[in-house]
């Protein structure tokens, strides 16, 4: 198992990125969650197999149609066992 944090910056807002990324994250079986930050980034926790977490930062390098994804920092984390489904997170969350 494998745990990642992601930022991912460009044109990533208001162009489907998190609601693409969580439907990328339940067809892979990913636990985990997907949220805008307030400096326009879009920041993606994952967790699951190792095949899994590559197929998804796969994904967030290309990102929607509409989206322009100029940079894509990771963060390896420690696992914590978190289950399905992915989710979408808000402000308040």
């Amino acid at each position: 198992m494998r745990r990642i944090r992601a930022r991912v910056s460009g044109r990533v807002q208001g162009v489907f990125f998190r609601q693409a990324t969580r439907i990328e994250a339940d067809r892979l079986g990913l636990a985990g969650s997907v949220r805008n930050l307030p400096d326009g980034q879009v920041e993606v926790e994952a967790e699951g197999p190792s095949e899994a977490i590559e197929a998804l930062l796969r994904f967030l390098h290309q990102g929607p149609p509409l989206a322009r994804v100029t940079a894509v920092e990771v963060e390896e984390l420690e696992p914590v066992g978190e289950r399905p489904p992915f989710r979408l997170r808000t402000d308040r969350d």
